[in-house]
């Protein structure tokens, strides 16, 4: 599963180090080409919507084939672009499949002890945060070599081959959760109505994630300015970078467990913020930068972690749908944080992309930090028993 979200999530962070490659190709503004990376979120976020609740209502196994089946379609239609509509649509429908990942996750949560959930659903988001960071590595190496077209091509070929391996290796587990679809998606309102844990995760999870869009985003243009005059390809290489922070992700899961997630999402913030105050002040070094990658990418992930943990103990039969809110506000959150990036960029450079960065983190941790009573009353995690699942064999 880890592996699987990693190559799945990858598909819409390809475009990131390519971004200037494709606006020449285009001929389009930076404007027009920043608004790629926030179609991709704003795709992801309505998939999410659409689909990820149907994880609580279908077999998941058949459902995820026939998402991951959608997803190299749409990667191919992006390989084949002929014109900047073409490309937009494309990049929006690569979004929207990319929101497999989010009923892949919940399954996780499903299938795992009680005890272990937060390590476990660590151990996943690990694959799925190294899949973003080294999808920008990849595409900055590959799409130099042989063009941006074909990263999208081996893109497709890598989702039909995960499609049969799902199908094949992902055990039948069948839905606890019986209502039309209208009514599935009306009784989103009432999780959010009900769980404030629910409510200031998916604040939280916005901000944090708003913020590290803002960064990726923005990072090939500042790349390309003195003193670094950088492409693609060293765009790509920050990827690895970051991957030093998202191994961390299990250790998170299981701090959440023993510490507790309020203090785990605080940290995470905490260090986000900090990885953006590095940026502000040494981000035009190469030191500077390295340190602030690695600094906030351990953040967000830190952050992502345990704000999934805490939601997943909240109503064992509504994880999909649980997950959904969360992940719906966490990639409006992304989808903000790219386009007014780019903005920022326009009209302050870096300066104003990292301190649109931290003003977004400052909320967050206000708003996290004022729900403190509330978490405590909630007790969620501690409550929460272990249900009876459903599993039959794979054929």
């Amino acid at each position: 599963m880890a592996v699987g979200v990693g190559a799945i999530v990858a598909n819409g962070y390809y475009i990131q180090p390519l971004l200037a490659v494709i606006g020449r190709s285009f001929h389009a503004s930076v404007s027009t080409i920043g608004s790629l990376a926030m179609l991709t979120q704003i795709g992801t976020a309505l998939g999410m919507l659409l689909f990820v609740p149907l994880g609580d209502k279908y077999e998941r196994r058949s459902l995820i084939t026939l998402l991951v089946s959608a997803a190299a379609i749409s990667l191919a239609l992006l390989a084949a672009s002929a014109n900047l509509a073409w490309l937009l649509l494309a990049c929006f429908a690569v979004g929207a499949t990319a929101a497999t990942v989010h009923v892949i996750v919940p399954l996780a949560a499903h299938l795992a002890p009680e005890r272990e959930r937060g390590r476990i659903v660590g151990f996943v988001l690990s694959g799925l945060l190294i899949g973003i960071l080294l999808a920008r590595t990849f595409s900055g190496f590959w799409g130099s070599a042989f063009g941006w077209r074909s990263v999208y091509w081996f893109g497709s070929a890598v989702m039909l081959l995960l499609a049969v391996t799902y199908r094949r290796m992902l055990p039948r587990v069948d839905p606890v959760f019986h209502l039309p679809w209208s009514a599935l998606m009306g009784s989103l309102v009432g999780l959010v109505r009900k769980h404030s844990i629910l409510r200031q995760a998916s604040f939280s999870g916005a901000m944090s994630f708003g913020a590290f869009s803002t960064f990726w985003t923005t990072l090939i243009f500042l790349l390309g300015t003195p003193p670094f005059h950088y492409g693609a390809k060293a765009a790509g290489l920050f990827g690895l970078v970051g991957v030093v922070g998202a191994a961390g992700a299990p250790l998170v899961g299981h701090f959440a467990d023993k510490k507790g997630t309020w203090t785990a999402v605080l940290l995470g913030l905490l260090l986000t913020a900090s990885g953006f105050l590095v940026l502000l002040a040494a981000g035009k070094t190469l030191p500077g930068l390295i340190l602030g990658v690695i600094l906030l990418d351990a953040g967000v992930q830190a952050t992502h972690v345990a704000n999934q943990t805490r939601i997943y103990a909240l109503d064992p039969e509504a994880r999909s749908r649980l997950n959904t809110v969360y992940m719906v506000s966490y990639f409006v959150g992304g989808a903000l944080g790219s386009f007014f990036g780019t903005v920022c960029w326009i009209h302050a450079k870096w300066t104003g992309v990292c301190l649109l960065a931290l003003g977004m983190l400052g909320l967050a941790l206000a708003a996290h930090i004022l729900s403190r009573k509330q978490h405590a009353a909630v007790r969620e995690s501690s409550s929460t028993e272990r249900e009876p699942v459903s599993v039959t064999g794979s054929n």
